[in-house]
């Protein structure tokens, strides 16, 4: 009897695991591309670093056209969310937008602690 609950308690601890991905998978699967509108044949990327409740910048800046976002988290678990895209990257990952000239706004797209509604940046597009 203890055996069977023991084994169904390690199949559930690794059903829980497998969902919640550790973070990191080799297909890229923590990330949501989105599109604006065509853009030109511009690129450019953004760094983000995240770590306890802040990113590496208060401002980024980036090119108009395709943008390629890299986020690396430094300390806990973070993500990314683009206010007026569908761009939300969850942990380490990628992900391409086309935007237009403006500002957006960049959130940490993953509830992270008592400083989660203050981590916030700033994305320039020109």
């Amino acid at each position: 009897m203890k055996k069977a609950i023991f084994s169904l308690m390690f199949i559930a601890l690794l059903l829980v695991l497998a969902a919640c991905g550790g973070g990191e998978n080799a297909d890229g699967g923590n990330t949501t591309e989105g599109t604006g509108s065509d853009g030109g044949s511009n690129s450019s990327a953004v760094d983000l670093t995240a770590t306890n409740w802040k990113f590496d910048q208060e401002n980024y800046t980036a090119k108009a056209g395709e943008v390629t976002f890299n986020l690396t988290n430094e300390e806990g678990l973070h993500g990314i969310q683009i206010d007026g895209t569908d761009l939300n990257i969850q942990g380490d990952g990628s992900g391409k937008l086309t935007l237009e000239p403006g500002e957006y706004t960049i959130r940490c797209s993953v509830p992270c602690g008592q400083g989660h509604a203050d981590m916030v940046s700033t994305l320039t597009v020109e």
